[in-house]
């Protein structure tokens, strides 16, 4: 690539995130179906023909958005469930993780809490495939100890989708609860948790 190459390949990126960046200041004081791309592209001082080299609609700008909160946790997820040791110990890291994110991002887990039942189509399915993936990768993970000896794929399945619901709302807990509310949440959070992990231990006495 080229000196000069580069150079535009590096403002594009720039003006992409700036895009990004906007949309998210202008969602704190509505939803993302109200949003226009010409509000986005004043507030980043850019010709609304500028948008569309970008992204193809709003629509695919949110899809962005979740795909920019989401995408980082996997990794960070998977590898605090990758590590051996007490299952209550990760789960409580897991919490630990969500409530930091929460409390780093709090705009970006507002657009979340928002636009999962919104009206924007593509945006309530990225972010339902977000969350299904985390619920796969926690139970593969789960799949592993073990307490899931026994267990079918389905109920795996079944169990990470009930502790990625549990973050999701412990996430907007956090955020009605506030930095004066947050430990007050972990601690419930945390409760909560060791509940599922308890009823976990006795699921297949039920003959379920």
């Amino acid at each position: 690539m080229s000196h000069t190459a580069g150079i535009r390949q590096t403002q594009k990126l720039k003006t992409r995130q700036a895009l990004l960046d906007a949309a998210l200041r202008l969602l704190e004081h509505q939803s993302l179906s109200s949003l226009g791309l010409r509000e986005v592209t004043r507030a980043v001082g850019v010709a609304p023909t500028a948008f569309y080299r970008h992204f193809e609609d709003t629509a695919a700008l949110g899809v962005a958005l979740v795909d920019e909160t989401l995408g980082s946790l996997h990794g960070m997820i998977g590898a605090i469930l990758a590590k051996t040791g007490d299952s209550e110990v990760r789960l409580d890291r897991s919490v630990e993780l969500i409530a930091r994110h929460v409390g780093e991002q709090p705009a970006h887990f507002r657009f979340i809490a928002r636009e999962q039942h919104g009206g924007v189509g593509p945006v309530r399915a990225a972010i339902a495939a977000q969350l299904g993936l985390f619920a796969q990768e926690v139970a593969a993970a789960l799949g592993t100890e073990p307490e899931s000896a026994g267990w079918s794929g389905e109920d795996l399945l079944m169990l990470g989708e009930l502790y990625v619901d549990h973050m999701v709302l412990t996430a907007s807990a956090l955020l009605e609860a506030g930095p004066d509310g947050e430990r007050e949440v972990i601690r419930v959070a945390r409760r909560r948790l060791r509940l599922v992990t308890l009823g976990r231990a006795h699921w297949l006495d039920s003959g379920s």
